[in-house]
């Protein structure tokens, strides 16, 4: 079998949907080195700061990596400025859909409302809401968009900064998205991971 026998999906057969399974979850497994593409495709989009898309994101993620974070911290990180040449009005929430089956809750609710936090820097500029944050107060995962922006995002705009390749995240993205997708035990809600842990960032730091 080439194609399918159906031209309306409510007349496909069930020799027809096994062979589009079979066909969708071959191409699935591609998903990871896709995302890595686009993220180069990142230096296409948005000018006019000090460093690329693709730079920001790399540095973002470095900086992550060096504060002893853990791997679905890190790639929600690397991604999670993703949406910004398909979605540059809703970029936060389309990097957010790409992640939520492969990592943890808190990090995917993280980049999903990480637009409205930024506000926080700039909003006073663009005539926009500073506290637009607020309305998200009473998530438990709050304090850790606060950390995340400060940190990680909003920082990562500097040419001078000495941020890690590419190629030295791809083996993780990778392995995020070969997990099941929307494994309980990989989502994981309701549970917090620290941003941050010095233990790791020391081991990593002597690397």
């Amino acid at each position: 079998m080439d194609q399918v026998s159906f031209t309306q999906m409510k007349d496909g057969t069930k020799e027809d949907y096994d062979f589009l399974t079979e066909h969708e979850t071959e191409y699935a497994a591609g998903t990871a080195d896709r995302l890595v593409t686009a993220l180069v495709q990142l230096d296409e989009s948005l000018s006019g700061y000090q460093v690329t898309r693709l730079g920001h994101s790399l540095q973002s993620a470095t900086r992550a990596w060096r504060d002893g974070a853990d791997i679905d911290w890190v790639v929600s990180t690397l991604l999670h400025d993703i949406g910004d040449i398909y979605a540059p009005y809703n970029h936060d929430e389309y990097a957010a859909a790409i992640l939520r089956p492969f990592v943890r809750e808190q990090c995917a609710w993280t980049v999903e409302k990480h637009g409205d936090f930024q506000l926080t820097y700039y909003a006073e500029h663009v005539g926009a809401d500073p506290d637009k944050k607020q309305a998200f107060r009473d998530s438990p995962y709050y304090d850790d968009c606060v950390v995340f922006c400060e940190r990680w995002d909003q920082a990562s705009f500097d040419p001078a900064y000495d941020m890690l390749p590419i190629e030295f995240f791809t083996p993780m993205v990778r392995k995020v998205f070969a997990r099941t997708p929307y494994d309980p035990d990989v989502t994981q809600a309701g549970k917090r991971m620290p941003l941050q842990n010095a233990e790791v960032a020391q081991e990593r730091a002597k690397a």
